[in-house]
C-alpha cells in the first residue's frame, strides 16, 4: 500500500513539473509581449501608414510678391532644404499651426494698417515660433526686439514693464522698423534679411560683394537660410493638407475674449488685483505678459490698459 502511495506521489510531482515547463516554454514573457506590441505598432503605423518623400516646391514661390529664382540650382537646394526640414519636423509644424490660429488675427490687421505685406506674419513665426521668448543676445518677444530698438521706437522697457512682450505694440514697432528699412534697401527680401542680421550687417555684405539682391548675396548661415525658412513656413501653414498634415478646427488654439481695465496708479500686488476679477496671478500674466513684476510702481501716474479674460473661460481660482 505504501508503495502504491509513493508511486502516485511521484506521478503527481511529474505532472506538476511538466505543467510548469509547458507554461514557461509556451507563455510569452512580459518583455516579449512589449516587443510584439511595438512591432505591431511599427508595422501598422510606419510601413503601412507613413511615407517619407521629396517635397514638390511651388513653381510660383515668392516672398511678399518677389519671385524666387528657382532656375538657379543653388537657390533651389536652399529652398528644398527648408521645405524638407520644416515639413518633417512635424511636432513643431503642428504647434505653429495651432498658435497661428490664435495670434494671426491679432497680427494681420496691424500689418495691413502699416502697408506691410501679409507674408511678414511668417517672419514672426520664424523669429519666435509665436512665443514670448528671449534670445541669448537679449532679443525679446514675438518679434525679437532688442531693448535699445524697443525704446527707440517708443516701447516702455524697464523692471516693471516691458512692452516688447505686448503683441500688439511690438507688432506696430516691427512694422515701423520694416518700413524704414524697406525704403533703404528697396526690396522686401533684403528688408527681411536686415531684420534678422541688422541693417549694418546686410549693408556691409552688399558693399563687399558689390551686389544689391538678396539672392546674389553670400551671407552667414542663419541669415542665408532666413528668407527661405519663412517661405517654407508660409507654404506649409497656408496649405497644411498639401504637406500631409491633418488638423481640424477644434484642434487649433483659440484666443480668449477679454475686456479692458485702465490703471493709472501704483499697484501693490497684481495677485490681489487679479482676485478682484476672480482670476489668479498666473492668468493675469498670461493675458498681460508685459507686466514683469508682481507689482507696479507707476510713480508718474501713467495710464495702463490691463486685459481681463471674460468669465467662464478658466476654472475658478482657489
Amino acid at each position: 500500500m505504501k508503495y502504491i502511495k509513493n508511486v502516485l506521489a511521484a506521478i503527481g510531482l511529474l505532472f506538476v513539473l511538466a505543467t510548469l515547463v509547458y507554461a514557461v516554454q509556451d507563455k510569452p514573457t512580459q518583455n516579449e509581449k512589449v516587443l510584439e506590441a511595438h512591432q505591431n505598432y511599427a508595422d501598422k503605423n510606419v510601413t503601412d501608414g507613413y511615407r517619407i518623400s521629396a517635397i514638390d516646391i511651388p513653381e510660383d514661390l515668392n516672398f511678399a510678391g518677389e519671385a524666387v529664382p528657382l532656375d538657379d540650382p543653388e537657390i533651389m537646394e536652399r529652398v528644398d532644404r527648408e521645405f524638407l526640414v520644416n515639413t518633417y519636423w512635424q511636432s513643431n509644424a503642428l504647434l505653429l499651426m495651432k498658435r497661428a490660429n490664435k495670434y494671426f488675427p491679432i497680427i494681420e490687421p496691424i500689418l495691413a494698417k502699416n502697408g506691410i505685406p501679409e507674408d511678414f506674419k511668417y517672419l514672426a513665426v520664424a523669429e519666435s515660433g509665436l512665443q514670448n521668448v528671449v534670445s541669448p543676445a537679449g532679443a525679446t518677444g514675438f518679434w525679437q526686439i532688442m531693448k535699445a530698438t524697443g525704446r527707440e521706437y517708443g516701447l516702455e522697457v524697464n523692471d516693471n514693464v516691458d512692452e516688447r512682450y505686448h503683441v500688439e505694440k511690438a507688432t506696430q514697432v516691427a512694422c515701423e522698423y520694416l518700413n524704414k528699412w524697406k525704403q533703404r534697401f528697396g526690396t522686401w527680401t533684403l528688408t527681411a534679411a536686415a531684420y534678422n542680421a541688422g541693417p549694418a550687417g546686410v549693408k556691409k555684405y552688399m558693399d563687399i560683394q558689390k551686389v544689391d539682391d538678396y539672392y546674389d548675396l553670400l551671407l552667414g548661415q542663419e541669415t542665408g537660410r532666413y528668407v527661405f525658412r519663412i517661405m517654407a513656413i508660409k507654404e506649409i501653414l497656408a496649405d497644411p493638407g498639401k504637406y500631409g498634415f491633418e488638423i481640424e478646427k477644434e484642434d487649433l488654439y483659440e484666443d480668449v475674449p477679454t475686456f479692458s481695465v485702465e490703471v493709472d496708479e501704483r499697484v501693490e500686488s497684481w495677485a490681489d488685483f487679479a482676485a478682484l476679477y476672480e482670476i489668479n496671478y498666473k492668468i493675469l500674466k498670461r493675458h498681460n505678459p508685459w507686466l514683469r513684476q508682481p507689482h507696479l510702481n507707476n510713480a508718474s501716474g501713467k495710464k495702463y490698459v490691463i486685459e481681463i479674460p471674460n468669465k467662464g473661460y478658466y476654472r475658478e481660482s482657489k
